[in-house]
C-alpha cells in the first residue's frame, strides 16, 4: 500500500511551538517514527510538509497522478478555512484521513470547525503522533 502523508502549516515547528499542547518531540523525530511504523506495516509512506496552501493542493494532486492508494493529511490551521484543500481532497477520490495532534474540539472555538474534514473518510485528533499511526492502521484495514 502506498500512502502520502501531508503535513501543513506550522507542523514543522512542532517541538518548538506551544509545547504544552504539542509536546517536546520535534517534527523530524515524529516523522521518523511514523515512517518506521509504516515500514513495519509494509506501507510505502511518502512524507510531505508545506506552509503553503497551493503546495498542499499540488501534493494532493500528485498523490492522484502517481497512483497513491490513500492520503493522510494534517492541514494544520488550513483545516479551519481552506476550501481549496477541501476541493482538492474531494477531487482526487482517494481515501483520506485527517489527523490533528491536539484535540481541536477541546481548544478555541475557531478550531472546532474543520472544513477539510468534511472531504475526508474520517478524522483522528488528540492522540499526538499516535494519530498518524492510527490513520495508517485504519487505511490498511479499509483497503482489505
Amino acid at each position: 500500500m502506498k500512502i502520502m502523508l501531508i503535513n501543513g502549516v506550522n507542523l514543522n515547528f512542532v517541538g518548538i511551538r506551544e509545547k504544552g499542547i504539542y509536546g517536546n518531540k520535534d517534527f523530524n523525530s515524529i516523522c521518523g517514527d511514523v515512517k518506521k511504523y509504516a515500514d513495519e506495516k509494509g506501507v510505502e509512506l511518502t512524507l510531505f510538509q508545506s506552509n503553503c496552501e497551493g503546495e498542499i493542493v499540488d501534493c494532493l494532486q500528485r498523490a492522484y497522478f502517481e497512483k497513491y492508494d490513500a492520503v493522510i493529511i494534517n492541514p494544520g490551521a488550513h483545516s479551519h478555512y481552506s476550501i481549496a484543500i477541501y476541493d482538492a481532497i474531494k477531487s482526487i477520490s482517494l481515501p483520506c484521513v485527517e489527523v490533528h495532534l491536539s484535540n481541536v474540539h477541546a481548544r478555541e472555538d475557531f478550531r472546532k470547525n474543520c472544513v477539510t474534514a468534511g472531504a475526508c473518510s474520517g478524522q483522528i485528533c488528540g492522540f499526538g503522533e499516535l494519530g498518524y499511526k492510527m490513520a495508517i492502521d485504519a487505511l490498511v484495514a479499509q483497503a482489505k
